[in-house]
Formats: structure tokens, C-alpha cells, sequence
């Protein structure tokens, strides 16, 4: 094969691993504490197209690298790594006690039966036998383990201290659990597990005071911009066209050359 096809089929390669990024950011506009995930050249293939790609993504956000998976695309021209946005979205407000969103750094610790997970989307609820689970159903992790509550009206305080009401109503001066909110000195094993779960296999570490803020009766929306999805959009795909276009000419020509040469002979 040609250099010439060679590098139209790996920008279009890129163009298609950009094009299912960008398809999944979308879906997920209005998932509570979803992170956008981008598609951007390794430092040793960047040109071209690729580079202006990169370098208006580290221009609007800080990006934080992750692994990419070996069924991706991207993976199998290896030139593309799989990068999340990891900028707090807004918050909204929905008025329901097990509604929790997180204001700065930090997870929640979600214990799955495949371990822990970590996650920012807190639309929580109680399960038959009263703790505190996601909304698949995964037990939400306090500082003591699982948290069991008797009231499906609980106050949550902003450092994650859960008070149960007392017989006349009031909260108990004493909370029943603590929230356990974590951080990653290096967020870049983060790997997706869906449902808004992460996982990674470094230890977490604690959140600096001050830089975690839980707020009950919040919830986090996804960070996705859907007008800069859709110029995004258009820009890879008028690029995977041009890419299409030069491979066609290009093959026609080398086609015509070698017709040209077969008369002469």
C-alpha cells in the first residue's frame, strides 16, 4: 500500500474513532454526572488535521489521558488515545433528599460485583433492606462500609455526614453515616465501566478540605456541550469526506497510470 492511501486510511480511521466519541457524548447529554470522552492524536503521530483536532481540545479543557480500549478503532491504528474531560458540569437542583451532586473533586465510592467503582452520578435510593444503593442498584460506600438508613428522608450535611430524623421529626444531632468521597492523585487508569461507574487500580486518597462539597437535593449534570458536539461533528465528518475523496483520486490516478503504461508496452 502507498503512503498516500496509508495515511487517507488512518485519518479516516481517526475520523470514525472521533465520530463514535462524539456519538456517545450526545447520547449521554442529559445523564446526571457524565464526563465527555474525546478522541486525540499521541504526540508522535500528531499532523495535519489531527494536530488542529488536538490542540483545540487541550485549548478548552484539561484533559486527563486514559487508556484506550483494544476494541476501539483508534486502538487498532494506534495512533489515537482516549482522553476524558474531567470538568465539573453544573449543578440542578431537584428537591429530592437522595439526590446527592458533588461541588469540586472527588467520587463516591460504589462497592459492584466486581469491586469497588467510583462514580459522580447521585441519583441514589434505598433498597428493600435500606441502604443506600445507585440507581442500578450498587450499595453507595460510607466511611464505615454500607450505609443502612430507617428514613427515606435523611439530612446530608455539606461534608457527607447523613442524620436520621428522630420521632418528632428533627434530625439527630448524632449522624448514622459519613459518606466516603474519594480522589486520585493521577486520574488517568480511570477506565469506564458504564452506568457512570469508573474504576482504577490505584488506592484513593483523600479529598483535600475545602475542595469537595457535598450538596443534598443536587444532582450533576453531564459536562456535554451539544453545540460544540455538533461542530465537532461536522468538522470530522467533512474531513473523513475530503480523506475519501484524495484516496479516489488517488487510486484513479494511479489506475490511469498504469493503463497508460500497459498501452506503451
Amino acid at each position: 500500500m502507498t503512503d498516500v492511501l496509508a495515511i487517507g486510511l488512518r485519518s479516516m480511521q481517526q475520523d470514525m474513532a472521533r465520530l463514535e466519541r462524539i456519538s456517545m457524548n450526545m447520547a449521554n447529554a442529559v445523564t446526571p454526572g457524565y464526563k465527555r470522552e474525546v478522541a486525540t492524536a499521541l504526540p508522535s503521530a500528531v499532523g495535519g488535521f489531527a494536530a488542529a483536532m488536538s490542540s483545540i481540545e487541550g485549548a478548552q479543557m484539561g484533559l486527563q489521558a486514559g487508556p484506550a480500549s483494544a476494541s476501539d478503532a483508534s486502538n487498532a491504528a494506534g495512533l489515537l488515545m482516549i482522553q476524558t474531560d474531567a470538568r465539573p458540569g453544573t449543578l440542578k437542583s431537584t428537591g429530592q433528599s437522595l439526590d446527592i451532586a458533588l461541588s469540586g473533586t472527588g467520587f463516591f465510592e460504589v462497592s459492584t460485583e466486581a469491586g469497588l467503582a467510583y462514580t459522580r452520578q447521585g441519583n441514589f435510593q434505598l433498597d428493600a433492606r435500606g441502604r443506600l444503593v445507585t440507581a442500578q442498584g450498587q450499595p453507595v460506600m460510607g466511611q464505615g462500609g454500607e450505609i443502612v438508613l430507617t428514613h427515606p428522608n435523611p439530612r446530608i450535611d455539606a461534608t457527607g455526614q447523613v442524620f436520621e430524623p428522630t420521632v418528632d421529626g428533627r434530625p439527630d444531632p448524632v449522624p448514622v453515616a459519613q459518606l466516603k468521597v474519594v480522589a486520585f492523585d493521577d486520574t488517568k487508569d480511570l477506565q469506564r465501566l458504564g452506568d457512570g461507574l469508573l474504576r482504577t487500580s490505584l488506592p484513593p486518597a483523600q479529598v483535600p478540605d475545602g475542595e469537595a462539597e457535598v450538596r443534598q437535593g443536587f444532582l450533576e449534570n453531564s459536562n456535554v456541550n451539544s453545540m460544540q458536539e455538533m461542530a465537532q461533528l461536522i468538522v470530522a465528518m467533512r474531513h473523513f469526506e475530503s480523506m475519501q475523496k484524495v484516496t479516489l483520486g488517488y487510486d484513479e490516478m494511479i489506475g490511469s497510470a498504469v493503463r497508460k503504461l500497459g498501452e506503451q508496452t
